[in-house]
């Protein structure tokens, strides 16, 4: 033994919501405003700049809901990385985290470029320097890898320390550009003439409305903040309260300073016959365009023209190597995150016992950030960084859809978006028209990301699938007996125990063999929370009991196959299952009681009739007997055509009789009857049908099935269409029927259009 303590695998928790928010403005106001105000405006117009943050702001806000919302739920260092693994799985996840990781690292390289770009051009401004333009291109790559060195030894420092100094850098830097935008509108009061600069409110000669996509698009990188507030789950004190606020906090600030900004560049300007290109005189809006990435510098200096320059030199300084900060740290927690599931080398998870922080992810991090910012200019690099995000925040609105639809009465929230879905849908929406536009601003971005997502699909295929550590949140697969591989109808048994596994063997056999269908056991193995996956194994011998007793009869008469598989909820075990597998029809047991009001069948059977994307059978009391007089309530609908089918499948095939029953005049039974003849398994004779008058649904379905004479072995009833969240708040007929009857009831729900194909996809 070596004596040396061994590396913490903890971080630490240090930073308030103060530090978090900070962090994200820092994130943000930097070459946001610095670069991308001139070249915006120069792109599509004087108004197409206020425009270009404005809307920025607006997607931004819905994709920091869907951030703050995951980022409640799953407070781990990780960010997008966490919300995909735990949507999407472990492949998407690693190009999640590889993309993240990448996206934070090439941000970073552009804040360092435009530290450098205007600190070299004002010494040159002053005579402090003289150099010519290609010395000072070469100036800037150094002075650029200078401070990104810098920012990673403060990282290094610790959580703490890069949260004091992150916060410190932002407050400045906010008070300049606040600064700014109020010298702006004193201009403007006092001379309204200003205004005019406005005209024309976009640039026609870029193709107006066309060009707004394209800066919107540029300028995204601007109002990523939220990504580094989202990786500090695991050093942030009351993270599932402080994420989501720092988060939308930060937005919304950063969008209002923006537009400011934007306004008072705009009006800093007083047109005459002093602005010149080449000799010609321009428009405001055009002079400022025209210096491009140092258009805003340029419009500062005529707002305030003593103190103009030193202003902005300050506030790019502050603004820049704060986002630096954030940046870095950021992508060195993304890396950190893939180290730490293995799905990069363990090394990238190792942390400073002394500093903790995770010191070499940190290295490889700022390895990324210096050659970019040395090999690439800054409209390359601005371009990358923003592609690579609107990348991954249409995955991350994605995986909000997908954990909320999947695994909602799982986590524990600690802020929920409003109008769900409806701000994700639009905001990847917005962020796939604006990816596309990006290619304007010129090819580089779309071969870089590209490809850097393509070199993270060859890592993931050949390095992390096998190494890949599982977590809480995945579904195992624990034994698996497959059958060949073949086009036949397949239904899936979900087998629970020994004791009710042969109660469902002969309803199993009479629908496999109406369908010629092949079978698919499938038993989600209990195991208890605090039980680790590693012991997941020890708690699966009931259910090999369970499906050996059915393989016993029907392998020999069916093609059949069996999985064994451990998840935390047993209910998105079998609607997964249901999915990979493909099945078509999935066959349950209920034992007929629910242990709590929140459920109306109970905890798992609830949420896999919700989702699951396939036909469902839940069987109750059904044992293992014939049954010759079956009652089929029915009221319309594909679920009550399939409730039909079902009961003439399950009677006994000698002297089974079918009674179709209604309430009230509004359903023609014999026309449903003869509309579905082709279905019905009984001769046509042996299907009775029978109408009530007028009365609460629930008792005449009831008072019918609990006759005394010539009593009904078994009721086959359709489900609602209802969601769950309908039936919670009022239960539907179906439901109560299936609670109240003590006898034999199968029911049914079909599969049907395009909300099932939705289940099945998405």
């Amino acid at each position: 033994m070596s004596g040396k303590p061994e590396p913490s695998s903890e971080l630490s928790r240090d930073l308030s919501l103060f530090h978090v928010t900070m962090m994200g403005l820092g994130m943000m106001i930097g070459a946001g405003v610095f670069l991308g105000t001139g070249k915006s405006i120069g792109f599509a117009g004087p108004g197409g700049v206020l425009l270009t943050f404005a809307l920025n702001g607006l997607i931004a806000i819905c994709t920091a809901m869907s951030y703050a919302e995951l980022s409640s739920a799953i407070p781990r260092a990780g960010g997008a990385y966490n919300f995909a693994r735990v949507a999407f799985g472990r492949g998407t996840s690693f190009v999640a985290g590889w993309m993240e990781w990448f996206a934070s690292s090439v941000a970073g390289a552009l804040y360092a470029v435009c530290f450098a770009t205007y600190v070299v051009r004002f010494c040159d401004g002053l005579g402090w320097i003289q150099v010519d333009d290609a010395a000072a291109g070469w100036l800037i790559k150094g002075v650029a890898a200078g401070i990104a060195l810098l920012f990673i030894y403060i990282n290094y420092r610790g959580a703490s320390e890069t949260g004091k100094i992150g916060a410190f850098m932002t407050l400045l830097q906010t008070l300049f550009l606040v600064c700014i935008g109020i010298a702006g509108f004193w201009v403007v009061a006092h001379d309204p003439s200003r205004l005019d600069n406005f005209r024309p409110f976009l640039n026609e000669g870029h193709g107006g409305w066309k060009a707004l996509l394209v800066t919107m698009g540029f300028t995204a990188v601007a109002f990523e903040g939220f990504e580094v507030i989202a990786q500090a789950g695991d050093e942030t004190i009351d993270p599932r309260r402080n994420i989501p606020k720092a988060m939308l906090y930060s937005v919304l600030i950063v969008t209002f300073t923006y537009v400011a900004c934007a306004i008072a560049t705009v009006v800093a300007v007083k047109a005459g016959p002093d602005l010149l290109i080449d000799g010609e005189v321009v428009a405001p809006w055009q002079w400022i365009g025209a210096h491009g990435g140092e258009g805003f510098g340029a419009a500062v200096e005529k707002l305030i023209p003593r103190w103009g320059g030193f202003l902005v030199v300050l506030a790019v300084i502050f603004a820049s190597t704060s986002a630096l900060n954030a940046t870095v740290y950021s992508a060195t927690r993304a890396s950190y995150a893939l180290g730490r599931d293995r799905m990069l080398p363990k090394a990238f998870s190792l942390i400073s016992a002394k500093r903790k922080t995770p010191w070499v992810a940190l290295g490889f991090t700022g390895l990324i950030v210096v050659i970019v910012a040395t090999c690439l200019n800054a409209d390359q690099v601005a371009s990358s960084a923003s592609i690579m995000f609107l990348f991954l925040f249409f995955l991350v609105n994605l995986s909000v859809i997908r954990v909320r639809y999947n695994m909602g009465d799982e986590l524990d929230y600690g802020f929920v978006m409003p109008f769900f879905p409806v701000l994700p849908i639009l905001a990847i929406i917005c962020q796939a028209v604006l990816a596309v536009f990006l290619h304007e601003m010129g090819p580089i971005a779309w071969i870089i990301a590209p490809a850097w997502v393509g070199i993270g699909i060859l890592i993931y295929r050949f390095y992390s699938r096998s190494r890949a550590l599982a977590t809480e949140d995945e579904i195992q697969v624990l034994e698996e007996r497959e059958a060949d591989d073949g086009d036949e109808y397949r239904i899936m048994v979900s087998v629970a125990n020994p004791a009710n596994a042969l109660s469902m063997v002969r309803n199993t056999y009479a629908l496999c063999g109406a369908k010629k269908a092949r079978v698919e056991l499938v038993h989600m193995v209990p195991v208890p929370d605090q039980v680790p996956l590693s012991d997941a194994d020890k708690y699966m011998l009931s259910g090999k009991e369970a499906i050996g007793e059915v393989l016993l009869y029907l392998a020999p008469l069916f093609p059949l196959s069996s999985t064994i598989r451990y998840c935390r909820n047993v209910a998105r075990g079998i609607v997964s299952a249901v999915r990979e597998k493909k099945a078509d029809l999935l066959i349950m047991g209920w034992h007929g009681h629910t242990r709590t009001r929140r459920f109306v069948f109970g905890s798992t059977v609830d949420p896999v009739m919700e989702r699951v994307p396939c036909d469902v059978i839940i069987l109750k009391n059904c044992g293992d007997q014939k049954f010759k007089n079956v009652l089929v309530p029915v009221s319309g609908g594909p679920n009550s055509a399939f409730a039909l089918e079902v009961a003439s499948i399950v009677a006994d095939d000698d002297d089974g009789e079918i009674t179709l029953f209604t309430v009230g005049p509004d359903l023609d039974v014999d026309a449903l009857r003869e509309e579905n003849r082709e279905k019905i398994a009984l001769p046509h004779d042996r299907v009775k049908t029978r109408v009530v008058e007028e009365a609460p649904v629930a008792t005449a379905i009831l008072q019918e099935a609990n006759r005394t004479e010539d009593p009904y072995d078994l009721v086959v009833i359709g489900a609602t269409s209802a969601p769950a969240l309908r039936q919670f708040m009022r239960a539907s007929v179906p439901e109560n029927v299936a609670r109240a009857y003590g006898k034999p009831l199968i029911m049914v729900k079909a599969s049907r259009g395009l909300r099932s194909w939705l289940r099945r996809w998405v």
